[in-house]
């Protein structure tokens, strides 16, 4: 009786989150070892299909680094990285679409159908919603650093996705993206995902990854800030407190935020019912970053 009375304490107190966010869009970028490994990723994706049982309609951004390079070695590639950017050649983009397209996306997809929910992988294959062109970096003298086929969304068809939202179908999105020419261009799945949360009008955007926020010292993991403004994260980045695997996470962010999104979330898939706590919990179990 107990365990019957607590579970129902946290629906009750569930009640005013889920009337708060009911038909409300939610962008959720998975990366790290939530995309790794399948045990996380099903527990993860479990959570993404009750926030659309109770009415949210959230939409999923994927990454897939690490089994990239993977497949890359596998294929007797060496990945070569420029500015901390994949560079991308014709044989390494069929290697990028193939693993998110047919590995990934399409194993989402299955498990969110296999859960009782509907889902539409979007990608270079099928329906693709990001359109990009290629990425410009200078180094220090001036002169374009050369990134192959890498590119820089720049517009978003949130019709599509609004509408699939709407139909109760969680848009899958794979980070690949079409260029003014029908070419395929390789894009960065954390900024890729922030401006899909400002193209749509999010109500917010989570950042779902294997590493539990913002720490004040990376070498304790006990040290999360709970949450910060936009200004305190710019300053955080000036003062080296946020750096390399994080800064991307937090320019997502920042690029949901500028676009309209009210908050945005970094928080870890490895947790048990993290997407749930964070969203439905005045305490969340990340980072909690608004304007």
């Amino acid at each position: 009786m107990k365990k019957a009375i607590e579970k129902a304490k946290a629906l009750v107190d569930a009640m005013e989150y889920i009337r708060q966010f009911r038909g409300k869009i939610v962008v959720v970028k998975l990366g790290g070892s939530v995309i790794d490994e399948p045990e996380f990723q099903k527990k993860l994706l479990a959570d993404v299909v009750f926030m659309a049982t109770v009415g949210i309609r959230p939409v999923l951004v994927h990454g897939g680094g690490k089994a990239i390079t993977k497949a890359m070695n596998e294929s007797g590639l060496e990945p070569q990285w420029v500015n901390g950017r994949r560079y991308t050649d014709e044989r390494t983009m069929a290697i990028v679409e193939h693993v998110l397209v047919h590995d990934i996306n399409a194993s989402i997809c299955d498990t969110i159908k296999q859960l009782g929910c509907d889902a539409m992988g979007l990608h270079s294959l099928s329906s693709c919603v990001l359109f990009a062109e290629p990425l410009r970096m200078t180094d220090s003298q001036g002169r374009i650093i050369d990134l192959g086929l890498v590119g820089d969304v720049k517009t978003v068809n949130s019709q599509l996705l609004k509408t699939l939202c709407a139909n109760e179908t969680i848009p899958v999105i794979a980070p690949v993206a079409i260029d003014r020419g029908g070419g395929k261009l390789n894009v960065n799945a954390d900024s890729a995902a922030g401006k899909v949360a400002a193209a749509v009008e999010a109500e917010k955007f989570v950042s779902v990854s294997d590493t539990n926020g913002i720490l004040k010292d990376v070498n304790d993991p006990e040290s999360n800030i709970s949450s910060a403004t936009e200004t305190e994260i710019k300053q955080m980045i000036a003062s080296g407190i946020i750096t390399e695997g994080m800064l991307p996470k937090v320019e997502a962010c920042l690029i949901a935020l500028a676009g309209g999104v009210k908050k945005a979330h970094i928080i870890d898939g490895r947790i048990l019912y993290s997407l749930l706590l964070e969203i439905y919990t005045e305490e969340g179990v990340g980072t909690q970053i608004t304007k």
